[in-house]
């Protein structure tokens, strides 16, 4: 089984728990995930099966898109549901749909963000929640990231109550915190607030509609039928331009040999992947660095 699984993450349950979980029910010793989910956030999560975890680092910087929910009137350690609340304070005014549409319109585009406390960043060689859980907080990098699309999904014109939620879509780039996002949009409300829902909806071309459970893979992997929903290495890398080769071609690729480079691939920056006949990706191949007219193998997929 080599390619990538579509998962729908659990609430619950760490990706290192999903990962482990797909290796025992599929019998495979090689697998890893795309982009950690954190334990009370579920949705999209693509684990790399056998010559695939070869291909994880291409695949983490896609864009991700998730559905949460914003709870103004507290705040929280975590920045989401499961943290202690550490200030509060009450909605004593109606807030309109047009104020919470002109602040999400004001985070759209390239921002910058402070990872929270609880978050697996490291600072001085150790993960940031290992200072949060010590009780000690130090000094963050600040970190630029894109938000490409902030849209509120609640239909009402004024929202009101001691507490106020909202449910809101977001794509955005590698490395945002929807956490952060969710307490930076009450702070330009004038409230604390926390993330209190996240689902993640797609990371890059894979969307919640085509993953499955693990009760479904469970019952898959009894029939027999699980091999089925395994997507092939040349379709995870949909994004890299390819470049269709002959067996005899494809037998010194095998062996990592260096190869002309095609006169298209003169105007391509980054990798390539080279497929079989069969349309099987074989390799990723990127220009020479100081041999001209070449290429040489970035990674092999074959035995």
């Amino acid at each position: 089984m080599d390619g990538v699984l579509l998962l729908h993450k659990p609430k619950g349950m760490t990706s290192h728990d999903c990962v482990a979980s797909v290796r025992r029910l599929l019998g495979v010793k090689k697998a890893g995930h795309t982009g950690t989910l954190d334990p009370n956030v579920s949705g999209v999560l693509p684990i790399c099966l056998g010559k695939a975890t070869r291909i994880a680092e291409f695949l983490t910087g896609a864009t991700k898109t998730y559905e949460g929910e914003v709870t103004l009137g507290a705040a929280t350690t975590t920045e989401d549901a499961d943290g202690d609340i550490i200030s509060a304070r009450p909605i004593e005014r109606a807030i309109a749909r047009a104020e919470i549409e002109a602040v999400l319109d004001s985070l759209t585009g390239e921002i910058e963000q402070t990872p929270p406390m609880y978050s697996a960043v490291k600072v001085g060689g150790k993960k940031l929640y290992e200072y949060a859980r010590a009780g000690l907080e130090v000094e963050r990098p600040v970190r630029r990231v894109t938000i490409y699309e902030l849209k509120l999904l609640d239909e009402r014109e004024q929202f009101t109550g001691e507490t106020v939620s909202f449910r809101f879509r977001v794509t955005c780039s590698k490395g945002t915190y929807v956490r952060t996002l969710a307490v930076t949009i009450g702070e330009r409300l004038g409230y604390p607030a926390h993330m209190s829902d996240l689902v993640r909806t797609a990371s890059g071309p894979f969307r919640l509609e085509e993953c499955v459970t693990l009760a479904e893979l469970a019952r898959r992997a009894a029939d027999g039928t699980a091999a089925s929903l395994i997507i092939p290495i040349e379709r995870a890398l949909f994004h890299l331009p390819k470049y269709q080769i002959n067996d005899k071609v494809a037998e010194k690729v095998k062996n990592g040999a260096l190869l002309r480079l095609p006169a298209f691939f003169e105007q391509v920056d980054g990798p390539i992947v080279l497929v079989s006949p069969e349309r099987e990706a074989l390799a990723l191949y990127v220009k020479h660095p100081t041999r001209p007219g070449l290429m040489k193998p970035l990674k092999v997929f074959g035995s």
